[in-house]
């Protein structure tokens, strides 16, 4: 049997999508969910998977950059226009728009870069390497989805 952990965090996050025919061309934005889901097949000497404060430990100052951001595929015609008027408040997304499906790898790439580095006591909390991410949800909007992870 294996133990599964969730740990939800939301965002206000702005995109556009330069390559869709319609309406999501144009800035807009999403009050997105981020699901992170880890699991193991045995608990630590807490009882637990990981402490849900070493997650927020990993991702909040990550995550923080897409809060009131606009993502933007690099390639888009107003993108070096934005980065000058908007600064950090842009972020790119190299020679791809930044799909519900491209945000899900993006942060799951980092998290589970994060892990490696939590389980060799990058961070307070204790994180056994046993601990695997399972996958990244990104809701988009509250009845659709994007997941990236191991199957």
């Amino acid at each position: 049997m294996t133990y599964r952990i969730c740990k939800c965090i939301e965002l206000e996050s702005g995109h556009l999508l330069s390559k869709h025919p319609g309406n999501c061309q144009f800035p807009h934005g999403h009050t997105r969910s981020v699901e992170l889901v880890f699991r193991a097949e045995t608990l630590d000497e807490n009882d637990m998977i990981m402490d849900f404060k070493a997650i927020k430990a990993m991702m909040n100052d990550f995550l923080e950059q897409f809060d009131h951001a606009l993502c933007m595929n690099t390639e888009d015609p107003h993108f070096s226009q934005l980065v000058e008027a908007y600064g950090q408040r842009i972020i790119p997304f190299e020679k791809e728009d930044p799909t519900s499906e491209v945000m899900a790898r993006t942060i799951y790439e980092f998290a589970a870069n994060a892990l490696k580095q939590a389980s060799e006591g990058m961070i307070p909390w204790p994180v056994r390497d046993s601990v695997i991410l399972e996958r990244v949800r990104v809701w988009e909007t509250s009845s659709s989805w994007a997941e990236y992870g191991i199957s």
